[in-house]
């Protein structure tokens, strides 16, 4: 085939003189689509981690208690008195990426009537209380029956969010939740 050096070979609408540039142009719009996905996935993951709160609510009304900004990995202590024995049992927990409760870790001074002796991968005295490492025993939300008496101190990474005798004395419900969008 013979090729007229005059008269551009036509591609369509496009000319051989005019694809080079058509591709650097589309290759520019591939850059700026994979940068602008870039820069949502970001915001997303910004936003998200902004509004994951940890949630005391009551059971029945839904009533928000308590809302703290929480994330995975953060750490929850539970301290509360068993009713039976009257001592006080101390629960550890930690946020997991899909924002389960993981109970970590349980202690309490000592043995008695529903107080299991085998719990977890590993068991140690330390200060006078028996420790259960390891439980990872997997929870998507705590529900308790509050009392002023008896849930002694509940905290959030070593520091005190609330007590037994600031809540109600109703059925409550702690939570890892994501805000929704609009929701301060």
């Amino acid at each position: 085939m013979l090729i007229n050096k005059n008269k551009p070979k036509h591609l369509g609408r496009t000319t051989l003189k005019h694809a080079a540039p058509m591709k650097e142009r589309r290759r520019g719009l591939v850059f700026l689509s994979a940068l602008s996905l870039l820069f949502v996935i970001l915001s997303l993951n910004i936003w998200s981690s902004k509004n994951t709160v940890l949630r005391i609510r009551d059971w029945q009304s839904g009533e928000i208690l308590i809302e703290t900004p929480a994330i995975p990995g953060d750490k929850i202590y539970f301290g509360w008195i068993h009713s039976l024995e009257n001592i006080p049992w101390n629960e550890y927990y930690y946020i997991s990426n899909n924002l389960e409760l993981i109970l970590d870790t349980i202690s309490f001074p000592a043995f008695g009537a529903g107080i299991p002796e085998n719990r977890g991968r590993s068991i140690r005295i330390e200060e006078g209380l028996i420790f259960m490492y390891g439980i990872e025993d997997k929870f998507p939300h705590i529900k308790w029956l509050n009392s002023h008496e008896f849930t002694q101190d509940i905290r959030l990474n070593g520091k005190h969010l609330t007590s037994g005798n600031k809540l109600p004395e109703n059925r409550l419900i702690l939570s890892i939740d994501r805000r929704t969008l609009g929701v301060e």
